[in-house]
C-alpha cells in the first residue's frame, strides 16, 4: 500500500477524503430514521399515554370497564416489554421475527423506523401519562362543571398543557435516538456506525475511523441540544413583562 499516512491525524484526513461520501450517507440515514421514528413514536406515545391515564372507577358499569380496561392492559404490556428490553434485542426480534413468523419482508431502513417508533412510543407514553397527571385537578373539575365531555376536555385543555410540559423531553428523546440508531447496524441499516465499520475494516484503522464518528455524533448532539434550548426559551416566553397600562392593572 503506497502513499498511506503514518500519523494519527494523517489517517483522520485520509479516511475523510476516502469515505466522506459514505460518512455523509450514514449521517443522512441516521437523521432520517431518528427523526421519522421520533415523530411517529411521539404520536404513539401520546395515544398510549392517554390510554394509561384513563381513570377506570369502581362505580363504572361493566361494559365501560371492559372497553377501557382492554386497551389499558394492552398498553401496559407494550410499555413493559419495550421499556424492559434493549433496542438492539428488539431490532433482532422484530426484523428477523417479522420474516420468520409473519412472512413480512421488512427492508432495513423501514425496520429501523418501526423499531425506533415502538421504542420511543413506550418511553414517551410514560412521559405523557405523567404530564397529564400533573395538570391541576381543578381545571378538570371546572371543565366537567361546564358540561365539557372527556374528548373536548383532552383536546382543548389537557393535551395542550401536557405538550408544553413534555416538549423538552421530546427533544431529548430525539437526541437520544440519534445516538441509539447505532445499534441498528445489527440489521444492516446503513447508518453512521455501520458505515464506520466498513471504513475501519478496509484499512484496519479502528481508532481513527471511530474517532471521526464520535466527533460527528458529538457535533450533532451539541447542535440539537443548543437548538432545543432556544426552542425551550422561546416557549417559556419573556422573563419579564412590561405593563402597558399600569392603571388597568390595579
Amino acid at each position: 500500500m503506497t502513499n498511506t499516512p503514518t500519523t494519527f491525524f494523517g489517517w483522520i484526513i485520509f479516511l475523510i477524503q476516502q469515505y466522506h461520501g459514505y460518512y455523509l450517507q450514514g449521517l443522512l440515514t441516521t437523521l432520517e430514521t431518528s427523526l421519522a421514528g421520533t415523530i411517529c413514536g411521539c404520536f404513539l406515545g401520546f395515544l398510549v399515554g392517554i390510554i394509561q391515564a384513563t381513570d377506570i372507577r369502581a362505580q363504572d358499569n361493566m361494559i365501560k370497564k371492559i372497553l377501557l380496561g382492554i386497551p389499558w392492559v394492552i398498553a401496559k404490556i407494550y410499555v413493559t416489554i419495550f421499556r424492559g428490553t434493549p433496542m438492539i434485542v428488539q431490532a433482532m426480534v422484530i426484523y428477523y421475527g417479522s420474516s420468520t413468523v409473519f412472512g413480512i419482508d421488512l427492508k432495513p431502513f423501514n425496520a429501523a423506523i418501526f423499531i425506533i417508533l415502538l421504542n420511543t412510543g413506550a418511553y414517551m407514553s410514560e412521559t405523557v401519562r405523567g404530564g397529564i397527571n400533573s395538570i391541576d385537578v381543578g381545571q378538570i373539575e371546572g371543565a366537567k362543571a361546564l358540561g365539557m365531555g372527556y374528548v373536548p376536555m383532552m383536546i382543548y385543555i389537557i393535551l395542550p398543557q401536557t405538550f408544553k410540559i413534555i416538549a423538552p423531553q421530546i427533544g431529548n428523546t430525539f437526541v437520544a435516538n440519534i445516538k441509539d440508531t447505532s445499534v441498528l447496524n445489527v440489521i444492516a441499516v446503513t447508518e453512521l456506525f455501520y458505515i464506520t465499520k466498513v471504513a475501519a475494516g478496509t484499512y484496519f484503522r479502528m481508532f481513527e475511523a471511530y474517532t471521526i464518528t464520535a466527533l460527528i455524533y458529538l457535533t450533532l448532539t451539541l447542535l440539537f441540544n443548543g437548538l432545543l434550548k432556544l426552542i425551550e426559551k422561546y416557549m417559556a416566553g419573556k422573563e419579564s413583562y412590561e405593563v402597558l397600562n399600569p392603571a388597568a392593572a390595579k
